[in-house]
């Protein structure tokens, strides 16, 4: 099959290509190859293509600076709304299935058991909206023949992308800090999960190529934790001394809230390894 992958040079993206690069025509789009929020331009490249199936894994992600900033926002709304709508209107045109990622974000943290697939969105910061938008652009085209996929996932980690544009991902950032401090602050009181991208690309691939139906689908590593927990295990697996002191959400000045409780509960697939397994592969890597 023909895959086109946009995003293509991002931590999830770079894994994806690896994955469906090995038995398919991939095709690796970056930011430099499309701006996905040209809708003629999206439109025309697609069609040059025809894609058989179109894997949407770009995305803006910088909560605060899209909660502090309507500048920023602007720019969110336009790569997470109109983005996705516009890759859609392309996948329907050129009869591709269209993959496209969404995020825990899209609830609002109140459901202390955690959230399943279809579950009502009620996001409480703007980045939040932007992705349940996104989501709701592409549903829009569900009854008009699309057929697409849309994987909420959360907190991913893995391998550093080629992107200038991606972050560092948490543990990276909790073993930089540790390099300099002993002790490190850690938000106790927001419990989610976390992926590695490694897994989340195989376990994408392996929907596409399953019998699973259309429909919105929750894919996260097993095993749920708060900032802290999540870096006190990283420390536990390296060995390393370092106190991880547990702060409460609102001692950090940050202009976005964060849901509180956003585990997203996989109800549908096969389960992945829990996150710890597959932090001490990356960790060797």
């Amino acid at each position: 099959m023909k895959i086109l992958i946009l995003g293509a040079k991002g931590n999830l993206g770079q894994q994806l290509v690896k994955v469906f690069q090995s038995d398919n025509q991939v095709i690796a789009w970056d930011k430099a190859d499309v701006d996905i929020t040209d809708r003629e331009l999206v439109l025309k490249k697609v069609a040059d293509i025809k894609p058989d199936i179109i894997i949407n894994a770009a995305a803006y992600n910088l909560v605060d600076k899209c909660e502090a900033s309507d500048e920023e926002y602007d720019l969110a709304k336009k790569i997470n709304i109109d983005g996705p709508k516009f890759l859609a209107e392309a996948a329907l045109k050129n009869k591709a299935v269209l993959v496209h990622y969404s995020t825990d974000y899209v609830f609002d943290g109140k459901r202390k058991s955690g959230y399943k697939e279809n579950d009502e969105p009620a996001p409480i910061n703007r980045y939040g909206k932007t992705k349940f938008y996104g989501e709701k652009r592409i549903l829009e085209l569900s009854g008009k023949g699309l057929k697409w996929y849309i994987i909420r996932t959360s907190k991913l980690f893995g391998p550093r992308a080629q992107s200038p544009a991606a972050k560092p991902n948490f543990f990276d950032q909790m073993l930089e800090i540790s390099q300099a401090e002993r002790e490190i602050k850690a938000v106790d009181d927001e419990v989610s999960c976390y992926t590695y991208t490694v897994d989340l690309a195989k376990a994408t691939k392996n929907l596409i190529d399953s019998n699973k139906g259309c429909g919105i689908y929750h894919l996260t590593n097993s095993g749920a934790a708060s900032w802290c927990g999540a870096a006190r295990e990283l420390f536990k697996i390296k060995n390393l001394m370092i106190k991880v002191k547990p702060i409460k959400s609102d001692q950090l000045a940050r202009p976005a809230k964060r849901p509180k409780q956003s585990v997203l509960l996989n109800t549908k697939l096969e389960p992945l390894r829990d996150y710890r397994e597959a932090l001490k592969e990356y960790l060797r890597k």
